[in-house]
């Protein structure tokens, strides 16, 4: 059986630690691990499948031999040292913004649209971790039933921004318990206990950053024609986005025809149990690698309407699972 040489860049950071974890779990034979980082985590010792890694400064040098480097390492890096390591013969994964709406590099959610590939690509673009969570459950029904429009609000854990927002977060509920001031330093308004209708940065459009990804990248991965309209808002929760999704299909799809569809979809978990108290939830979805989905009902004002909600793992399914997904999507096809 071959052996793969795998990298991970941004090896330090809370994505690139899942990337790790995932990796080690994954059915891929690892034959050498390379670990890059920043100089704030070089030195940093790693257990991965019984042995110890070194997390060392990242240096294009140490791209040579490997067959896939996982990029979290910011848009950046990216765009300086994805295009080095691919001359070296490297398939990159980056998990940046850096890549993505590139027209020749595919963007990919292996179990959306993973058939693309053809073993040629040398860079291939993690979507963003809303949209990769949605489209995951979006494609079935779009296959079933055709999706018009999409109407989305998020609701993003603040895992999303990094570190420091977790910490952040974790500081001003201590502070808040204790009566002392909350200080806010990641976003531009305290988080605890609080909603801030505002991820990435305000356009002339008046949508932020965010929302034209959850567009953009819909229409990529699954149909240009999809019209998709977004709201993207952080809220007060350590891991795990949550979505409001409302669509309106072509043909007309009832709540049990879609839970049927989800139901058999790759990488989906439907559940749907109001009566119950069953429905998906951050805490629930934290440290899996499903998308879950329920809430499922119809919308009353429109002639094919549909209601869901959706929630996901931002740092697994949301970036470092389906990172390494398509590292096994490559290596099952031998397209590596």
């Amino acid at each position: 059986m071959r052996k793969y040489r795998i990298g991970v860049v941004g090896a330090g950071g809370a994505v690139g630690q899942e990337m790790i974890r995932v990796l080690e779990r994954s059915g891929i034979p690892v034959e050498d691990l390379r670990l890059m980082a920043t100089e704030r985590s070089a030195g940093r010792k790693i257990n991965f499948r019984g042995k110890e890694y070194t997390i060392e400064v990242t240096d294009p040098a140490k791209f040579d031999g490997l067959d896939v480097a996982l990029f979290s390492a910011g848009a950046g890096p990216s765009r300086e040292l994805a295009p080095l390591a691919a001359e070296k013969g490297v398939v990159v994964i980056d998990n940046s913004k850096a890549w993505r709406m590139e027209p020749e590099i595919p963007l990919i959610v292996p179990e959306v649209n993973g058939q693309v590939l053809t073993g040629k690509e040398r860079i291939i673009a993690n979507p963003n971790c809303s949209t990769i969570q949605m489209v995951a459950v979006l494609k079935p029904l779009h296959d079933a039933a055709t999706i018009k429009r999409v109407v989305v609000t998020t609701f993003q854990a603040v895992s999303g921004s990094g570190h420091k927002a977790i910490q952040e977060l974790d500081e001003q509920i201590k502070a808040y318990a204790q009566g002392d001031e909350m200080e806010n330093h990641v976003y531009p308004h305290r988080i605890a206990f609080n909603v801030l209708p505002h991820i990435d940065r305000f356009d002339e459009t008046g949508y932020t950053a965010e929302e034209w990804k959850m567009v953009k990248e819909t229409e990529k991965i699954i149909d240009p024609k999809i019209k998709v309209t977004a709201t993207t808002v952080r809220v007060p929760v350590f891991r795990g986005h949550s979505e409001a999704v409302n669509i309106e299909t072509k043909k007309k799809l009832t709540p049990d025809a879609a839970r049927e569809i989800l139901a058999k979809a790759p990488g989906v978990v439907v559940m749907d149990d109001p009566a119950g108290n069953i429905y998906p939830m951050p805490i629930l979805a934290s440290g899996k690698d499903e998308t879950f989905v329920g809430r499922i009902r119809e919308d009353f004002s429109i002639e094919n309407g549909l209601h869901l909600w959706i929630v996901a793992d931002n740092l697994l399914k949301g970036a470092a699972t389906n990172a390494v997904q398509i590292a096994e999507y490559l290596v099952n096809k031998d397209l590596l």
